[in-house]
């Protein structure tokens, strides 16, 4: 008798074993796309030139979610589940994030981090200068092309390779002498907040900007970018969009 009692459930429940495989599996091409977005990466579009010629307008990239942990800004919708991060590490200099703009949470921001908790920022005639420390900066050929310091303005433009101390290297422009913010005051980073550059240095928004920009909560971090996955020059001046293929499946530095 029990012999019966027992085969005869053991197919049932191999069936219901089977049911949630069957059904796990069903489930995964309609959820891979959610946690794709909310745990891995996420992909952004460059729709200005505040970051060339790191990122130039037209670029889509990918931006790593787990870099720094996760917030808020991680979920659809910033849904107020929590405050903080969870598993949070802190990013490096140099490190070209996307976050929240603190002021307007609804609108996405990318720039390159310059400063961490606790460091003094300073410009000196276009010269980062970080606690007390000028950044190295090497002349390179001029940029040319996708009119960097603004629209109906010169395609040509000075560009430089600025070293950090802790070994950070990437380019950056320089459109006009002694600009509005190529000279400043001293910012000191608040703890738990990170200071903000764009590598375009006279044609950006960024940290040096308090009343919009200003220091950014590490909360506010989205992920760091990573991989550019396409890239199209809009079209300008009577000229069609290009795909620029040699941009695509390049690393951001």
């Amino acid at each position: 008798m029990t012999l019966v009692q027992v085969a005869g459930r053991s197919p049932r429940r191999w069936g219901r074993i089977a049911l949630i495989v069957v059904a796990v599996i069903l489930a995964i091409p309609i959820f891979s796309p959610i946690v794709f977005r909310t745990f891995l990466f996420q992909p952004f579009y460059i729709p200005a030139g505040s970051m060339m010629p790191t990122l130039l307008v037209g670029d889509s990239l990918f931006v790593s979610k787990y870099a720094y942990g996760y917030s808020r800004y991680s979920l659809p919708f910033s849904a107020r589940l929590f405050s903080g991060r969870i598993l949070g590490s802190t990013p490096e200099r140099g490190d070209v994030v996307v976050f929240r703009l603190p002021r307007d949470e609804s609108v996405d921001y990318i720039k390159r981090i310059v400063g961490l908790p606790g460091d003094t920022i300073q410009m000196r005639q276009g010269l980062l200068v970080i606690n007390g420390v000028p950044a190295v900066r090497q002349r390179l050929s001029d940029f040319e092309g996708d009119e960097p310091c603004g629209a109906g303005d010169s395609n040509r433009t000075r560009r430089w390779r600025e070293t950090l101390l802790d070994g950070a290297s990437y380019e950056t422009l320089d459109c006009v002498d002694n600009g509005f913010y190529d000279n400043t005051i001293v910012y000191t980073v608040p703890a738990g907040h990170v200071f903000v550059l764009g590598d375009n240095r006279d044609n950006s928004t960024d940290s040096r900007v308090r009343t919009a920009v200003g220091y950014i909560p590490l909360e506010n971090l989205v992920g760091r970018a990573g991989l550019i996955y396409f890239s199209r020059k809009p079209a300008a001046g009577g000229e069609p969009s290009v795909v620029r293929s040699e941009r695509i499946g390049k690393l951001v530095h």
